[in-house]
């Protein structure tokens, strides 16, 4: 970004690690630090109850954010994307949605590209760079917050795989939730993952308590193995099991999330094992028609995006199995910031 020396952020840092990393600092100073932190304030000259001292020696050995907005793209349904550059030059997005009733969700992400290759989706396209540290999460939700005043909720299906870094999400959500600074109910977070087993058992064993979704699509084992590789390596009776026990210890309705392609998953077999895999589980099917990207496709054919006809038969053919059904609209297609379009306007300076 520049030739300054890098210097630590401190956005992802909850009072007590801050206190240790600024010891002998006293425990006061670091909850006033923290607090000026959530209230936005990026810069330690406007922490105007410390010190002159304290202040400038804070400014040589440390930075309040890690990186900085390099772009702001805004749609004519209001919903806004920031591009982030990074202390080391990566870039990173994230979304700003709001809903019919003025509600506002801030959609972050947990790396920079994304290893898990599902065939829909323009981030599994540009590779895997490296996980976001707590700082990086925390600064995408303060950034959106700058821009657009407080947000309530937050769902974490940006760029990446957000149970590959489920240290670092859990550092960054215990920061924003913490009552001494924003103060986040946990409920209004959601965590999205593509399906990785071992992650959702950590979950479930250590937390965070948030509402999960998984990104299933489709629950035929070879079609998922197509468009999802993941299936690979964690299968579906396993990742079911998975949010049996989750679901048991948790207590908590899971979100299965299908996305819609044009002529390949919109079946009545389709249908069918959707309504097998969700059996036994207390789920929502979240439907979300593709939202188009040049060049995704398999076996030599480009997906389309189902008509609407089509997406309103998947739909009853759901409820008719007595599934609860609900739809994601399209939000964000102006600025390639809706689902599975991240990464489409990141270019290299």
């Amino acid at each position: 970004m520049d030739a300054t020396p890098f210097l630590p952020a401190l956005s992802g840092l909850e009072p007590d690690e801050l206190q240790r990393v600024l010891a002998p600092l006293e425990k006061f100073r670091a909850k006033q630090i923290f607090k000026w932190i959530a209230r936005g304030v990026a810069d330690f000259d406007r922490m105007t109850d410390l010190s002159a001292a304290l202040r400038a020696d804070l400014a040589a050995r440390f930075r309040v954010r890690s990186g900085e907005v390099s772009e702001t793209l805004e749609s004519e349904d209001g919903t806004q994307k920031i591009q982030i550059r990074l202390r080391d030059g990566a870039k990173i997005e994230a979304v700003l949605l709001i809903d019919g009733e003025g509600r506002k969700t801030a959609c972050l992400s947990t790396q920079v590209g994304c290893p898990m290759r599902c065939a829909f989706c323009k981030t599994g396209t540009l590779g895997f760079l490296r996980n976001l540290d707590s700082s990086e999460i925390v600064d995408q939700f303060l950034f959106l917050q700058d821009a657009a005043g407080p947000i309530s909720n937050i769902v974490v299906m940006g760029m990446g795989e957000p149970l590959l870094n489920l240290d670092e999400l859990s550092k960054a959500i215990a920061v924003l939730s913490h009552p001494d600074g924003l103060g986040l109910s946990k409920r209004r977070f959601t965590v999205s993952t593509s399906g990785i087993v071992s992650g959702i058992r950590k979950l479930t064993a250590s937390g965070p308590d948030v509402r999960l979704a998984v990104s299933l699509t489709t629950a035929d084992r070879a079609l998922r193995e197509k468009l999802m590789p993941v299936t690979k390596s964690d299968p579906l009776p396993e990742l079911k099991a998975a949010l049996a026990e989750h679901q048991k210890v948790r207590e908590k309705r899971i979100t299965l999330e299908a996305v819609l392609l044009g002529g390949v998953n919109t079946r009545p077999e389709d249908a069918a094992a959707l309504a097998d895999f969700a059996r036994g589980l207390d789920i929502v099917i979240n439907l979300i028609p593709w939202n188009p990207v040049d060049e995704l496709g398999i076996e030599g054919k480009a997906f389309v995006e189902p008509s609407e006809s089509e997406v309103q038969r998947f739909e009853r053919m759901l409820e008719a199995r007595k599934l609860a059904v609900t739809r994601r609209y399209k939000k964000g297609r102006g600025v390639a910031g809706a689902c599975g379009q991240l990464g489409s306007t990141l270019t290299d300076d």
